[in-house]
């Protein structure tokens, strides 16, 4: 992901929080220079950093924790609340028929926005038109369409036409739509005949929503163009495209705030379907690593679990009395792709000594290796899926031959397991890490407003 950096480094001052014997003015000190120094890397502004740090220092000096939570867990709580505040309103869009215009500079995304829009729409049961307002990129035109097929959206343009406006008032009259989106053009950088375009469209189209399009890559200059266009046009919305990106992410928030609009969506992958409606608290937890209830159950959902079947899988994994029948059948379930990165993401593990964000090159490298060792299972007989120990040097060569792999792989999966078994063993006595997953999966609310009670079994 595109934050995964700044994520990684916020977990990693989260733990630092979390694991310091006490807190005085020194500590409080190191963690806003080290918050500082992970934000300006990330290319947030350095006004907005400075006012937030100073803020922290200043609430962590003057407040003090309700009863029943430790300073340590305090101290997190204001981050998060500060944080929170960074990213803005939650999403305030509405599903029911509506006009919107999509608008931004060159290469943000706003095409493929559109269509991944439309998308959205369809799937809500509402009818969609695409227009192509995009006069001045060539490929703009085609690409739209191509983009309304794959949809199945309804698509109006005028190929060859030079007369956005035009193109919009004759769209509005075709269409005949629930919901119209408007692909605007843009440019290399702001211009004086951009938003003067911009605004004759909007004063033809009366979009209820106008949603600038940032990329999530962008740097420092986000803000600046974010504010120009907001004067000259005045945005709703904001949708943040590249989510899944290599940039530093941070310019995108500090256009977020920089302009007080709430942000309607982000994207999050190539795909039509990739693009999620924003919900700031959720967005945060994941991101800090404290867990998402939403996100967590809609995995399980996913993945075809009962309620009780879940809670019957957490409780084996976490007293380590699970097989290898027992990983199949949950490897089996997390098979589609995509779903075992959404699981990290979901689960509350930056108060887990050691815990890393996974990044996607391993979530791929683990999803081929799950689809190798499932089939290696498939060879393997009902025994040595329920006791594994009784695996031995035969045994491995003939579930090489007859699940097509060689004997490495096998005993690459043999020393996965028992690493695996090993490793929730250590995190048995993390009580604090058990509770809140068993709450999540409960349908309990973990994260800042129950922190106190989870973490506590930890100190």
């Amino acid at each position: 992901m595109v934050l995964e950096n700044l994520s990684q480094s916020l977990r990693e001052t989260i733990r630092k929080i979390s694991g310091a014997s006490y807190i005085d003015k020194d500590t409080i000190k190191d963690v806003s220079k080290e918050l500082q120094r992970i934000l300006l890397k990330s290319d947030v502004n350095v006004k907005l950093v400075l006012s937030l740090t100073s803020t922290i220092e200043k609430r962590a000096a003057e407040e003090k924790p309700p009863p029943g939570m430790v300073e340590q867990d305090f101290i997190v709580r204001i981050l998060y609340e500060e944080l929170l505040k960074l990213l803005g309103e939650d999403s305030r869009l509405q599903i029911r028929p509506q006009k919107i215009l999509l608008v931004g500079l060159y290469g943000q995304g706003k095409t493929t926005s559109a269509g991944k829009l439309a998308r959205f729409f369809i799937k809500k049961g509402l009818s969609v038109g695409l227009t192509a307002a995009d006069v001045h990129r060539p490929a703009a035109y085609h690409q739209l369409q191509q983009i309304a097929k794959q949809v199945g959206a309804k698509f109006y343009g005028e190929e060859g036409s030079g007369d956005p406006v035009r193109i919009c008032r004759n769209a509005l009259d075709s269409l005949q739509t629930d919901v119209v989106i408007i692909d605007s053009s843009g440019r290399d950088s702001l211009s004086k005949d951009l938003l003067e375009e911009i605004s004759a469209i909007k004063k033809v189209v009366q979009p209820d929503e106008t949603l600038m399009v940032i990329d999530a890559t962008m740097g420092q200059q986000a803000g600046p163009q974010a504010e120009t266009i907001n004067s000259a046009v005045g945005i709703t919305g904001v949708i943040i495209s590249k989510m899944d990106g290599t940039g530093k992410g941070g310019g995108a928030l500090s256009a977020i705030s920089a302009i007080k609009k709430p942000v309607f969506f982000i994207g999050t992958g190539e795909h039509m379907e990739d693009m999620e409606i924003f919900n700031a608290k959720r967005f945060l937890s994941r991101m800090l690593g404290l867990g998402d209830l939403d996100s967590l159950l809609e995995v399980v959902s996913d993945a075809n679990f009962t309620q009780e079947e879940a809670e019957k899988s957490i409780n084996k994994l976490m007293t380590g009395k699970f097989n290898l029948k027992d990983m199949y059948d949950v490897w089996e379930r997390f098979s589609k792709p995509g779903l075992i990165g959404k699981l990290f993401d979901a689960l509350p593990i930056a108060k887990v000594p050691g815990a890393k964000k996974v990044d996607m090159n391993t979530l791929q490298t683990a999803e081929t290796k799950l689809r190798v060792y499932r089939t290696i299972m498939d060879s393997m007989t009902y025994s040595e899926l329920e006791e594994p120990e009784i695996i031995n040097a035969s045994r491995i060569t003939r579930i090489a031959r007859g699940s097509g792999k060689n004997e490495q792989d096998v005993r690459s999966l043999l020393k996965e397991f028992k690493s695996m078994k090993k490793n929730l063993k250590e995190l048995q006595g993390n009580r604090g890490f058990k509770k809140m997953l068993r709450s999540q999966m409960k349908g309990g609310n973990f994260g800042l407003e129950n922190l106190e009670g989870a973490m506590n079994d930890e100190n």
